[in-house]
């Protein structure tokens, strides 16, 4: 009780408060505009977290991570254009409810379903993490190894839809994760003779590379091929307020933000998934459990309920694993990793034990961020309608020069610099080419995990039997093969059906 009290004092200090609601306006501001997600918000973020404590720091991430989410339904709903990937579904039923003249309600819905998902997610992120991590605390290099398995595997069988991209894109992130020098023998690998790269790549310029630069360099390339930067015209010329669904209504609907909230923790909490993959299950869930389900894309109040519950949902699910086991749930999770290592808090079942004070200011600033973001959606509506004004061409420079500074602070390193700028290029095709930067940042963060528990395992356990006597690895192991397996059966079986129709 007394680190609980501790942990909530420290999230309403007033300097944590601050910067917790400061992370939920600009996380709403880089929501509501199409490119701008809140994985980049987030590390955009970070180097002006290094002179704050843990809470303070991981308040601002926590709140970007939160108003970012929510934030994607504004252009979702005004201008058909997802803010963020997890907001695709919300454009099915709340732009055409827009064009029906209830963009307000639409707008009001998110905002509330929103409040909704985020903090049921925030109370089981409270009770499932704690449990997860005294459960980690058994764990020995065969149990973290095949963790780090289930990730890689996961991540590489729902990129995309190619399972072939995405497993080339784990093993670009596993060979990044390989290069300075061994862990086990103490030679270099991969350096090709540069003093620099003996500690390795560091991850911060190496996630805002990935994510930010070259999501600047895809808006640059796209500034190029138009004539002129037109900007789509707003819905009823900005002059838009808040209009919330009555409660009698969000009652009749219980088992749809039911469902929502569970899909939403659930997938928030397997590693590598999102709030895109998370919003696209609740919708079609949404769809089965709806009287009017032809209704469904054509301005269904149900299908924004269902798409914005889940994918904010998944904020405090995708927590779950980052802090209990070290393995981020989605990208956004990666970053933040990055965060609570520069206060030198490492994610794990020990954060449990030495640093819960801390956590639980992490819990009540994520709760928070949760209510802030409620407020500044609610009462910021008409402002975030003429963001989307801005042109991209002028956001564009601004987000590389901040990219820039970032990276250079995380050490006061020019090479992390030219390391930012090469995974840029290194995302920019990876995008263009179907096969997306997840699968290699979870690469990058997990291949090091799972190399350096193998070979402690070997040499911990020297017989074949010693490996197949402990039935965590085991269960573990058999859930990656699943993972991996699971895509290909369905493409096999999809490809029947296609067969037989023909």
């Amino acid at each position: 009780m007394a680190d609980l009290i501790t942990g909530v004092q420290s999230a309403l200090a007033p300097s944590a408060l601050l910067f917790t609601l400061l992370g939920t306006v600009l996380g709403i501001v880089f929501g509501a505009l199409p490119g701008l997600t809140s994985t980049m918000a987030i590390a955009l973020m970070i180097p002006l977290t290094y002179g704050m404590d843990a809470v303070t720091g991981m308040g601002m991430l926590v709140g970007a991570f939160c108003g970012g989410t929510a934030g994607g339904s504004v252009s979702a709903t005004l201008l058909a254009i997802p803010g963020t990937p997890s907001s695709i579904c919300t454009t099915f039923d709340a732009h055409p409810m827009a064009k029906k003249g209830k963009a307000g309600l639409a707008l009001g819905t998110s905002v509330i379903c929103s409040f909704i998902g985020g903090v049921f997610s925030m109370v089981m992120l409270s009770i499932l993490a704690p449990q997860l991590a005294s459960v980690a605390l058994q764990f020995g290099p065969l149990e973290y190894m095949t963790l780090a398995l289930l990730g890689l595997t996961i991540i590489a069988s729902i990129s995309g839809k190619s399972l072939a991209k995405g497993l080339i894109g784990g093993l670009i992130g596993i060979f990044a994760s390989c290069v300075g020098v061994d862990v086990v023998t103490g030679m270099p690998r991969l350096t090709f003779g540069n003093s620099q790269m003996l500690g390795g790549l560091s991850l911060l310029p190496v996630l805002i590379g990935l994510f930010a630069v070259s999501q600047a360099l895809l808006e640059a390339e796209n500034q190029v091929r138009r004539a002129a930067d037109a900007q789509p015209e707003i819905a009823n010329g900005g002059k838009i307020r808040a209009e919330f669904p009555k409660l009698r209504l969000l009652l009749s609907k219980w088992k749809i933000l039911l469902s929502s909230s569970l899909l939403g923790t659930i997938i928030g909490i397997l590693p590598g998934t999102g709030g895109s993959i998370a919003s696209f299950v609740a919708y079609d869930t949404a769809k089965h459990l709806s009287k009017t389900p032809e209704e469904f894309g054509k301005g269904n109040i149900e299908g924004v309920i269902a798409s914005e519950t889940s994918n904010n949902a998944m904020t405090g699910g995708a927590m779950v694993p980052m802090m209990a086991l070290g393995i981020p749930g989605d990208t956004a999770t990666a970053i933040m990793m990055g965060g609570l290592l520069i206060h030198g808090l490492r994610c794990g079942p020990m954060l449990f034990v030495n640093n819960m004070p801390t956590v639980y200011g992490i819990f009540a600033a994520l709760l928070i961020a949760n209510c802030a973001m409620v407020v500044f959606q609610t009462f910021g509506i008409r402002l975030f309608v003429q963001i989307l004004r801005i042109p991209r061409y002028v956001l564009t420079p601004i987000v590389i020069v901040l990219c820039t500074i970032g990276a250079f602070g995380a050490s006061n390193n020019m090479f992390d610099v030219w390391v930012m700028l090469a995974f840029g290029v290194i995302g920019y095709f990876a995008n263009k080419l179907g096969y997306g930067v997840a699968p290699i940042v979870l690469g990058f963060i997990l291949g090091s995990v799972f190399e350096q528990n193998l070979r402690r395992g070997a040499e911990m356990f020297h017989t074949v039997g010693s490996w197949l006597n402990r039935p965590i690895a085991d269960g573990l192991f058999i859930a990656s093969m699943v993972a991996l397996l699971l895509p290909i059966i369905q493409a096999q079986l999809a490809k029947r059906k296609a067969n037989k129709k023909s």
